[in-house]
Protein backbone atom coordinates (compact mmCIF):
# COMPACT_ATOMS: atom_id res chain seq x y z
CA UNK A 1 0.00 0.00 0.00
CA UNK A 2 1.42 3.22 -0.82
CA UNK A 3 1.30 6.42 1.61
CA UNK A 4 0.78 9.35 -0.49
CA UNK A 5 2.56 12.37 1.52
CA UNK A 6 3.01 16.15 0.78
CA UNK A 7 5.76 17.86 2.57
CA UNK A 8 4.69 21.88 2.91
CA UNK A 9 7.89 24.20 3.08
CA UNK A 10 11.35 22.08 2.07
CA UNK A 11 13.34 23.91 5.04
CA UNK A 12 15.48 22.21 7.39
CA UNK A 13 12.79 20.40 9.16
CA UNK A 14 11.14 20.16 6.35
CA UNK A 15 14.02 18.46 4.50
CA UNK A 16 14.56 16.19 7.30
CA UNK A 17 10.40 15.22 7.43
CA UNK A 18 10.37 14.37 3.66
CA UNK A 19 14.18 12.00 4.31
CA UNK A 20 12.46 10.26 7.64
CA UNK A 21 9.07 9.38 5.31
CA UNK A 22 11.62 7.77 2.93
CA UNK A 23 13.25 6.24 5.42
CA UNK A 24 10.67 4.71 6.62
CA UNK A 25 8.07 3.91 3.68
CA UNK A 26 10.91 3.63 1.29
CA UNK A 27 9.38 2.91 -1.87
CA UNK A 28 5.83 2.50 0.06
CA UNK A 29 5.83 6.63 -0.36
CA UNK A 30 5.17 9.23 -2.62
CA UNK A 31 6.62 11.92 -2.25
CA UNK A 32 5.31 15.52 -3.04
CA UNK A 33 6.29 18.96 -1.68
CA UNK A 34 4.90 22.71 -1.71
CA UNK A 35 7.83 25.19 -2.21
CA UNK A 36 8.15 28.75 -2.20
CA UNK A 37 11.46 30.94 -2.07
CA UNK A 38 9.99 33.60 -0.35
CA UNK A 39 10.85 34.18 3.71
CA UNK A 40 13.61 31.60 4.46
CA UNK A 41 16.33 31.64 2.26
CA UNK A 42 16.91 28.60 -0.05
CA UNK A 43 19.76 26.82 -0.13
CA UNK A 44 19.78 25.18 -4.03
CA UNK A 45 21.81 22.64 -3.61
CA UNK A 46 19.94 21.11 -0.50
CA UNK A 47 16.76 21.95 -2.06
CA UNK A 48 17.81 20.72 -5.03
CA UNK A 49 18.29 17.59 -3.49
CA UNK A 50 14.78 17.01 -1.49
CA UNK A 51 13.39 17.98 -4.77
CA UNK A 52 15.05 15.30 -6.59
CA UNK A 53 13.26 12.79 -4.42
CA UNK A 54 9.67 14.02 -5.07
CA UNK A 55 8.26 11.44 -7.06
CA UNK A 56 4.85 12.95 -6.73
CA UNK A 57 5.79 16.05 -7.86
CA UNK A 58 6.78 19.65 -6.96
CA UNK A 59 4.15 22.52 -6.73
CA UNK A 60 3.60 25.88 -5.94
CA UNK A 61 0.02 26.52 -5.08
CA UNK A 62 -1.55 24.90 -2.19
CA UNK A 63 -5.06 24.07 -3.76
CA UNK A 64 -2.85 21.71 -6.90
CA UNK A 65 -0.85 20.54 -4.15
CA UNK A 66 -3.84 18.97 -2.33
CA UNK A 67 -5.59 17.97 -5.22
CA UNK A 68 -3.32 15.38 -5.40
CA UNK A 69 -4.88 13.60 -2.44
CA UNK A 70 -2.45 13.27 -0.34
CA UNK A 71 -2.86 10.77 2.88
CA UNK A 72 -0.64 13.16 5.34
CA UNK A 73 0.62 16.41 5.06
CA UNK A 74 3.81 17.53 7.00
CA UNK A 75 3.60 21.29 7.28
CA UNK A 76 6.67 23.03 7.87
CA UNK A 77 6.41 26.48 6.39
CA UNK A 78 7.54 29.56 8.92
CA UNK A 79 5.33 29.62 11.81
CA UNK A 80 3.16 32.38 10.97
CA UNK A 81 2.10 30.66 7.47
CA UNK A 82 0.82 27.12 9.77
CA UNK A 83 -2.71 28.04 10.54
CA UNK A 84 -4.27 28.42 7.13
CA UNK A 85 -2.01 25.59 5.54
CA UNK A 86 -3.48 23.05 8.63
CA UNK A 87 -7.20 24.02 7.75
CA UNK A 88 -6.85 23.65 4.25
CA UNK A 89 -5.46 20.11 4.54
CA UNK A 90 -8.32 18.62 7.32
CA UNK A 91 -11.14 20.16 4.92
CA UNK A 92 -9.20 17.83 1.96
CA UNK A 93 -9.06 15.02 4.67
CA UNK A 94 -5.69 14.67 4.77
CA UNK A 95 -3.40 13.29 8.62
CA UNK A 96 -1.71 16.58 9.55
CA UNK A 97 1.62 16.72 11.21
CA UNK A 98 2.30 20.37 11.91
CA UNK A 99 6.04 21.84 13.17
CA UNK A 100 5.72 23.58 16.79
CA UNK A 101 4.24 26.21 17.52
CA UNK A 102 0.62 26.33 15.89
CA UNK A 103 0.87 29.38 15.39
CA UNK A 104 2.01 32.80 16.36
CA UNK A 105 -0.67 33.55 17.72
CA UNK A 106 -4.36 32.31 18.91
CA UNK A 107 -6.21 34.29 16.26
CA UNK A 108 -8.50 31.34 14.29
CA UNK A 109 -7.16 28.06 16.47
CA UNK A 110 -10.25 27.62 18.40
CA UNK A 111 -12.29 27.28 15.08
CA UNK A 112 -9.15 24.95 13.67
CA UNK A 113 -9.55 22.91 17.41
CA UNK A 114 -13.97 22.93 16.36
CA UNK A 115 -13.29 22.14 12.44
CA UNK A 116 -10.46 18.67 13.73
CA UNK A 117 -13.22 17.82 16.45
CA UNK A 118 -15.95 17.99 14.48
CA UNK A 119 -14.29 15.63 11.31
CA UNK A 120 -13.01 13.59 13.67
CA UNK A 121 -9.19 14.50 12.13
CA UNK A 122 -5.59 13.70 12.52
CA UNK A 123 -3.57 16.36 13.81
CA UNK A 124 0.01 16.51 15.37
CA UNK A 125 1.75 18.73 16.54
CA UNK A 126 5.42 18.33 15.70
CA UNK A 127 7.57 18.66 19.50
CA UNK A 128 10.04 15.83 18.90
CA UNK A 129 11.50 16.27 22.47
CA UNK A 130 8.57 13.70 23.60
CA UNK A 131 10.72 10.98 22.11
CA UNK A 132 14.02 11.96 23.82
CA UNK A 133 15.03 8.93 25.76
CA UNK A 134 16.25 11.53 29.07
CA UNK A 135 13.18 13.06 29.44
CA UNK A 136 11.28 9.58 28.82
CA UNK A 137 12.96 8.32 32.00
CA UNK A 138 12.40 11.83 33.93
CA UNK A 139 8.51 11.10 33.12
CA UNK A 140 8.73 8.06 34.48
CA UNK A 141 10.16 8.56 37.65
CA UNK A 142 7.84 11.87 38.36
CA UNK A 143 5.18 9.96 37.22
CA UNK A 144 5.97 6.98 39.32
CA UNK A 145 6.70 9.47 42.69
CA UNK A 146 10.22 8.06 42.51
CA UNK A 147 11.41 11.91 43.66
CA UNK A 148 8.30 12.37 46.08
CA UNK A 149 6.22 15.67 45.24
CA UNK A 150 8.40 17.80 42.95
CA UNK A 151 9.39 20.72 45.07
CA UNK A 152 11.65 23.11 42.28
CA UNK A 153 12.17 22.70 38.05
CA UNK A 154 14.63 24.75 36.58
CA UNK A 155 14.64 23.87 32.25
CA UNK A 156 17.69 25.59 30.75
CA UNK A 157 18.01 26.27 26.31
CA UNK A 158 20.74 28.08 25.66
CA UNK A 159 22.25 28.24 22.04
CA UNK A 160 23.58 30.53 18.96
CA UNK A 161 20.98 31.43 16.55
CA UNK A 162 24.21 31.64 13.78
CA UNK A 163 24.87 28.53 14.14
CA UNK A 164 21.38 26.66 13.93
CA UNK A 165 21.90 26.25 9.97
CA UNK A 166 25.50 27.53 9.22
CA UNK A 167 25.23 27.32 5.47
CA UNK A 168 22.48 30.07 5.95
CA UNK A 169 21.90 33.91 6.61
CA UNK A 170 20.92 33.73 9.94
CA UNK A 171 19.34 36.91 9.16
CA UNK A 172 16.46 35.40 7.00
CA UNK A 173 15.51 32.71 8.96
CA UNK A 174 12.27 31.88 10.65
CA UNK A 175 13.69 32.18 14.20
CA UNK A 176 14.87 35.86 13.43
CA UNK A 177 11.92 37.58 12.05
CA UNK A 178 8.72 38.37 13.78
CA UNK A 179 6.73 38.32 10.56
CA UNK A 180 7.38 34.89 9.82
CA UNK A 181 6.54 34.02 13.72
CA UNK A 182 10.22 33.70 14.73
CA UNK A 183 11.83 34.54 18.89
CA UNK A 184 13.28 33.21 21.30
CA UNK A 185 9.96 32.36 23.27
CA UNK A 186 8.32 30.14 19.93
CA UNK A 187 11.21 28.86 18.34
CA UNK A 188 12.19 27.29 21.79
CA UNK A 189 8.70 26.30 22.58
CA UNK A 190 10.03 22.88 22.91
CA UNK A 191 10.92 23.52 26.72
CA UNK A 192 7.63 24.70 27.53
CA UNK A 193 6.06 21.42 25.60
CA UNK A 194 7.95 19.02 27.98
CA UNK A 195 7.13 20.91 31.29
CA UNK A 196 3.46 21.25 29.74
CA UNK A 197 3.47 17.12 29.44
CA UNK A 198 5.90 16.89 32.65
CA UNK A 199 3.84 19.32 34.78
CA UNK A 200 0.41 20.35 33.49
CA UNK A 201 -0.48 23.83 33.22
CA UNK A 202 0.89 26.77 34.46
CA UNK A 203 -1.54 29.15 36.58
CA UNK A 204 0.80 32.22 36.36
CA UNK A 205 3.96 33.04 34.57
CA UNK A 206 6.44 36.46 34.24
CA UNK A 207 9.37 36.86 32.06
CA UNK A 208 12.18 39.48 31.55
CA UNK A 209 14.44 39.65 28.64
CA UNK A 210 13.78 40.60 25.16
CA UNK A 211 16.52 41.85 22.46
CA UNK A 212 19.36 42.28 24.74
CA UNK A 213 22.59 41.00 22.53
CA UNK A 214 24.61 42.18 19.50
CA UNK A 215 22.41 39.80 17.05
CA UNK A 216 20.55 41.80 14.15
CA UNK A 217 17.05 40.60 14.89
CA UNK A 218 13.61 42.07 15.46
CA UNK A 219 12.49 39.64 17.98
CA UNK A 220 13.40 38.71 21.15
CA UNK A 221 16.31 36.53 21.88
CA UNK A 222 16.40 36.25 25.90
CA UNK A 223 14.00 35.19 28.13
CA UNK A 224 14.17 34.51 31.38
CA UNK A 225 10.66 33.49 32.84
CA UNK A 226 9.08 31.95 36.71
CA UNK A 227 6.01 29.56 35.98
CA UNK A 228 4.17 28.60 38.57
CA UNK A 229 2.52 25.11 38.15
CA UNK A 230 0.32 23.21 40.96
CA UNK A 231 1.72 20.09 42.93
CA UNK A 232 -0.67 18.53 45.95
CA UNK A 233 -2.52 21.79 46.39
CA UNK A 234 0.88 23.94 46.53
CA UNK A 235 2.41 26.40 44.22
CA UNK A 236 4.97 24.43 42.37
CA UNK A 237 7.87 27.01 40.89
CA UNK A 238 9.72 26.14 37.69
CA UNK A 239 12.29 28.72 35.94
CA UNK A 240 12.86 28.43 32.71
CA UNK A 241 15.82 29.92 30.28
CA UNK A 242 16.32 30.76 26.71
CA UNK A 243 18.86 32.23 24.43
CA UNK A 244 19.94 32.27 21.12
CA UNK A 245 23.03 34.09 22.08
CA UNK A 246 25.15 31.04 24.22
CA UNK A 247 28.31 29.05 23.43
CA UNK A 248 28.71 26.60 23.92
CA UNK A 249 24.90 25.20 23.54
CA UNK A 250 23.35 24.02 26.86
CA UNK A 251 19.79 22.37 27.46
CA UNK A 252 19.46 20.67 30.71
CA UNK A 253 16.58 20.09 32.90
CA UNK A 254 16.92 20.01 36.98
CA UNK A 255 13.98 18.84 38.99
CA UNK A 256 14.03 18.62 42.63
CA UNK A 257 11.53 16.71 44.87
CA UNK A 258 11.64 15.82 48.54
CA UNK A 259 13.16 12.05 47.93
CA UNK A 260 15.84 13.10 45.37
CA UNK A 261 16.88 15.56 42.16
CA UNK A 262 16.92 14.25 38.90
CA UNK A 263 19.72 16.07 36.36
CA UNK A 264 19.05 15.60 32.74
CA UNK A 265 21.23 16.81 29.99
CA UNK A 266 19.86 16.75 26.57
CA UNK A 267 22.29 16.88 24.37
CA UNK A 268 24.80 14.86 26.55
CA UNK A 269 22.24 13.17 26.67
CA UNK A 270 22.32 11.62 29.76
CA UNK A 271 20.37 11.73 33.25
CA UNK A 272 21.64 11.60 37.07
CA UNK A 273 19.28 10.75 39.56
CA UNK A 274 20.89 11.88 43.01
CA UNK A 275 19.19 10.76 46.39
CA UNK A 276 18.44 12.65 49.63
CA UNK A 277 21.74 12.53 50.81
CA UNK A 278 22.85 14.28 47.07
CA UNK A 279 24.71 10.98 46.44
CA UNK A 280 24.56 9.56 42.77
CA UNK A 281 21.81 7.33 43.15
CA UNK A 282 21.97 6.01 39.56
CA UNK A 283 23.27 7.58 36.57
CA UNK A 284 22.04 7.03 32.58
CA UNK A 285 23.87 7.90 29.55
CA UNK A 286 22.29 7.19 26.38
CA UNK A 287 24.87 5.46 24.32
CA UNK A 288 24.25 5.19 20.29
CA UNK A 289 21.50 7.78 20.78
CA UNK A 290 21.29 10.27 17.61
CA UNK A 291 19.73 13.04 17.16
CA UNK A 292 17.57 11.91 14.42
CA UNK A 293 16.17 9.21 16.48
CA UNK A 294 13.74 11.75 18.31
CA UNK A 295 12.02 12.48 14.51
CA UNK A 296 11.89 9.18 13.13
CA UNK A 297 10.07 8.29 16.49
CA UNK A 298 7.70 10.59 16.27
CA UNK A 299 6.75 9.80 12.57
CA UNK A 300 6.43 6.70 13.29
CA UNK A 301 4.14 7.50 16.15
CA UNK A 302 2.54 10.22 13.54
CA UNK A 303 1.75 7.55 10.23
CA UNK A 304 0.36 4.98 12.84
CA UNK A 305 -1.96 7.44 14.25
CA UNK A 306 -2.83 8.45 10.56
CA UNK A 307 -3.57 4.91 10.12
CA UNK A 308 -5.95 4.98 13.01
CA UNK A 309 -3.42 2.63 14.67
CA UNK A 310 -2.93 4.99 17.46
CA UNK A 311 -3.51 8.19 19.36
CA UNK A 312 -1.23 11.05 18.06
CA UNK A 313 1.82 11.80 20.18
CA UNK A 314 0.94 15.69 21.02
CA UNK A 315 -2.28 16.95 20.07
CA UNK A 316 -3.66 20.14 18.43
CA UNK A 317 -5.16 21.27 21.51
CA UNK A 318 -2.33 20.48 23.59
CA UNK A 319 -0.06 22.53 21.26
CA UNK A 320 -2.72 25.06 21.19
CA UNK A 321 -2.62 25.02 25.18
CA UNK A 322 1.50 25.88 25.01
CA UNK A 323 1.34 28.02 22.45
CA UNK A 324 -1.09 30.14 25.25
CA UNK A 325 1.79 29.88 28.06
CA UNK A 326 4.54 31.01 25.33
CA UNK A 327 2.54 33.85 23.90
CA UNK A 328 1.51 34.31 27.76
CA UNK A 329 5.43 34.75 28.40
CA UNK A 330 6.02 36.91 25.72
CA UNK A 331 2.80 39.11 26.72
CA UNK A 332 4.88 39.06 30.02
CA UNK A 333 8.31 40.01 28.36
CA UNK A 334 6.53 43.29 26.84
CA UNK A 335 4.24 44.60 30.09
CA UNK A 336 6.41 43.77 32.61
CA UNK A 337 3.48 42.10 34.63
CA UNK A 338 2.50 38.96 35.99
CA UNK A 339 0.29 37.30 33.24
CA UNK A 340 -2.52 35.20 34.67
CA UNK A 341 -3.07 31.55 32.13
CA UNK A 342 -6.88 31.81 30.91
Amino acid sequence: MTTRALVVGLGSIGRRHAANLRTLLGDGLELCALTSRTGAQVVPELHASALADCDGGAFDDLDDALATGPDVVIVSNPTSLHLSVVDAAVRAGAAVLVEKPVSDSLDGLDALVELVARRGATVAVGCQHRFHPALLELRELIGRDALGRVVTVCATEADYLPAYHPYEDYHRSYAARRDLGGGVVLTQIHELDYLHWLLGMPRRVFAVGGHVSDLDVDVEDTASALLEFETAGRPLPAHLHLDFRSQPARRTCVVRGERGTVEVDLLGPSLTWYGEDGGAARSTSYAGFARNDMFLDEMRAFLAAARGEADVPVSLAHGVDTLRVALALRTSLETGRVETIA
